[in-house]
């Protein structure tokens, strides 16, 4: 089964953000647009990439009310420990936050049991709560700021124009869809 459309699971972290350890629980999701980035550790090659590259586009995430979560099964300690040493980490003003316990990879379906590790999943959490856009990768493949901004725009754009879509590589700006039988076969 899968997550999309499914409401977020209960759970209780830390994290470690502007120089501080604080509690995030899935209630501090509700009410905007959240994007939880699993990644597998802290202290390794392809993760400090793809989080520098959310800190890189981080005000264009907030410019459209969207916050940013990195997780790893590291903990908030951890977390501080790689920023203080990485100039790329250093660079991150979005929550970071440690799931030693496996808790939230578990909910989101990412977890690599035999090695306490979570898979690169990305998911994307409108305001009421519910996944509504989610991708799964493989270790050794980085994901894209850009592109993930992309996703998150379109289905602001669907949650906002009910009954339009947004068709493959839609940009903001561009023209949407209105699905009905008169485009059947016409595309």
């Amino acid at each position: 089964m899968s997550l999309i459309n499914t409401q977020i699971k209960p759970f209780k972290a830390t994290a470690y953000h502007d120089g501080k350890f604080v509690d995030i629980t899935e209630k501090d999701l509700l009410g905007k647009w959240s994007a939880i980035v699993f990644y597998p550790a802290d202290f390794t090659f392809v993760c400090p990439t793809e989080l520098e590259d959310l800190a890189d586009n981080y005000a264009h995430f907030q410019k459209i009310g969207v916050e940013i979560y990195g997780v790893s099964t590291d903990t908030h300690f951890v977390h501080k420990g790689w920023a203080d040493a990485s100039p790329a980490i250093k660079k991150v003003k979005y929550p970071l936050v440690g799931d030693p316990t496996g808790t939230l990879s578990r909910n989101f379906e990412v977890m690599i049991e035999e090695a306490g590790l979570a898979l690169r999943g990305t998911f994307v959490i409108n305001p009421a709560g519910q996944i509504k856009v989610l991708e799964v990768l493989d270790l050794g493949i980085g994901r894209d700021a850009q592109e993930l901004l992309r996703k998150i725009k379109a289905a602001q754009y669907v949650e906002s124009h009910p009954g339009e879509v947004c068709p493959a590589a839609w940009k903001e700006g561009a023209k949407s869809m209105t699905p009905s039988i008169d485009l059947v076969g016409k595309i």
